[in-house]
C-alpha cells in the first residue's frame, strides 16, 4: 500500500478522529491511570495513633454483622469505637449487636425505631451514626464488609497528614464462580481505578462508602449532606466531591487496609444498584464530569470506529495497529493496577470485560430516567 495516498483514500476523515481518540485513551493510560499502577505506597508516620468512630450502617443485617463485626471489633488498634447504627430492622440485628456489647465495650448501638426519614436513602441514618460518634476521624464502612486484616484502622489512619481531611480507601468483592461476580470485580477494579488515579492527580472527585474516612469536623463545616439530600445516593461520592480537594485528600494504597464484601448474587440486584449509583454523577462538578466523561466517550468511540473502519474497508493494518497500541498501553496499566488492588486473574479477559462493562452501562444511564427508585434496603 502506498502511504502518500492516505489522504485520498475514502473515509480517511473517519481514521483520523478514530487516532485522535486512541491518544485520548492513551493519555488517560500514561498521564492519570499511571499513577496508581505504578505509585509506591508510603504511609505517613503516625507518632501518636488518634482516636477514631467506625460508622456502619445496617438495616436488616442480621447475618452480615453476626458473620462480620467481630472483625472490626477485633482491629489491632489502641483506642477506638464502632458505633453500629440500626435503621428500622425488622429481624434480629438488634439482639445480636446487643450481644456483642456484652463483650466488646467500645461498640456503641444507635437504635432507630421509627423512620422519620422522609427522602429515601442511607444519608439520614448514617448523619445520625456520624454525629453520634465521639472522635474526630470518621471511618465508615458497611455491614457486608469486612476489612482484608486486622490493620485495617491502622493502615486508613497512616494516610492521614496535617493537612488531610479525607482518605479514600478501596473495597473489592470475593472471588467466587459465575459471570456476574467477574462483572463485578471488574467494575469496581475500574471504577477505583479511575477514583483513585485522578484523587492521586490531584483531582479527587468520589469515594465509597465501604472504605472511606474523614473529619467530623468537615462534615459539619459543609452541613453534612444536606446540599444534595433529597438524592436517593450521594452519601459518600457526591460528599467527597463537595469537600475533597488537591491538598487535604490522600489514598491508602495498602493492601492490609481494604475491605471485600460478597458481590451481588444475580445480575439484576447489580443493575439495580449501579442505577441507583449513576445518578448521581450529573451532580459532579462540571470539570469532574468533562474529564470522566470524556474518557467514557473516548473508550465507546474506539470500539465504534474501529469496528465501522473495518466493516468500511479501510486499511485493517493500521486500524489494528492503532487498536494494539490502546490494547498494550491498558494491559500493562490494568495488570500492574490490578496486583495492587489484589483483583483477581482479569487480565486477559479485561478487554471483553471492558466492552460488557461499556455496554451495561451506558444501557443503565439511558433507561435510568424510566425507573422508579427504591430505598437503600
Amino acid at each position: 500500500m502506498d502511504f502518500n495516498n492516505l489522504p485520498q483514500l475514502p473515509y480517511f476523515w473517519l481514521f483520523i478522529i478514530y487516532s485522535s481518540v486512541i491518544i485520548i485513551q492513551l493519555f488517560y493510560y500514561w498521564g492519570i491511570f499511571i499513577r496508581l499502577a505504578f505509585h509506591n505506597y508510603r504511609p505517613a508516620i503516625i507518632e501518636q495513633w488518634p482516636e477514631v468512630s467506625v460508622v456502619i450502617c445496617a438495616r436488616n443485617e442480621y447475618e452480615n454483622l453476626k458473620k462480620n463485626l467481630p472483625y472490626i471489633l477485633n482491629q489491632d488498634y489502641p483506642v477506638f469505637e464502632v458505633v453500629v447504627v440500626n435503621h428500622t430492622s425488622d429481624d434480629d440485628s438488634l439482639y445480636v449487636l446487643r450481644n456483642f456489647q456484652k463483650e466488646y465495650p467500645n461498640l456503641s448501638i444507635v437504635n432507630i425505631e421509627k423512620d422519620l426519614n422522609f427522602f429515601s436513602g442511607k444519608k439520614f441514618p448514617l448523619s445520625i451514626g456520624i454525629k453520634s460518634a465521639k472522635h474526630e476521624i470518621i471511618l465508615l464502612t458497611d455491614a457486608d464488609c469486612r476489612p482484608a486484616s486486622a490493620q485495617w484502622i491502622k493502615t486508613m489512619v497512616s494516610a492521614y497528614t496535617h493537612e488531610t481531611s479525607v482518605v479514600l480507601g478501596y473495597s473489592g468483592f470475593y472471588e467466587t464462580k459465575g459471570l456476574g461476580n467477574i462483572i463485578q470485580r471488574f467494575n469496581a477494579f475500574h471504577t477505583a481505578l479511575q477514583y483513585l488515579s485522578l484523587a492521586m492527580a490531584g483531582m479527587p472527585y468520589m469515594g465509597v462508602g465501604r472504605n472511606l474516612s474523614y473529619k467530623k469536623s468537615l462534615f459539619y463545616q459543609v452541613n453534612g449532606f444536606i446540599s444534595h439530600y433529597s438524592l436517593e445516593s450521594g452519601d459518600d461520592d457526591l460528599f467527597i466531591n463537595q469537600v475533597a480537594t488537591k491538598s487535604n485528600t490522600r489514598c491508602s494504597l495498602d493492601s492490609a487496609s481494604f475491605t471485600f464484601s460478597s458481590a451481588k448474587k444475580n445480575f439484576r440486584e447489580w443493575i439495580r444498584q449501579k442505577r441507583r449509583h449513576l445518578t448521581t454523577g450529573l451532580h459532579y462538578k462540571p470539570w469532574h464530569k468533562f474529564v470522566l466523561g470524556l474518557y467514557s466517550l473516548s473508550q465507546f468511540l474506539v470500539f465504534f470506529f474501529f469496528i465501522i473502519l473495518l466493516l468500511l474497508g479501510f486499511p485493517w493494518p493500521l486500524v489494528v495497529s492503532m487498536f494494539i497500541l490502546r490494547l498494550i498501553s491498558q494491559l500493562v496499566i490494568y495488570g500492574n493496577a490490578m496486583k495492587k488492588l489484589q483483583t483477581g486473574k482479569l487480565l486477559l479477559i479485561s478487554p471483553i470485560l471492558e466492552f460488557i462493562e461499556m455496554i451495561v452501562l451506558h444501557y443503565v444511564v439511558l433507561t435510568n430516567r424510566f425507573v422508579k427508585r427504591k430505598q437503600w434496603k
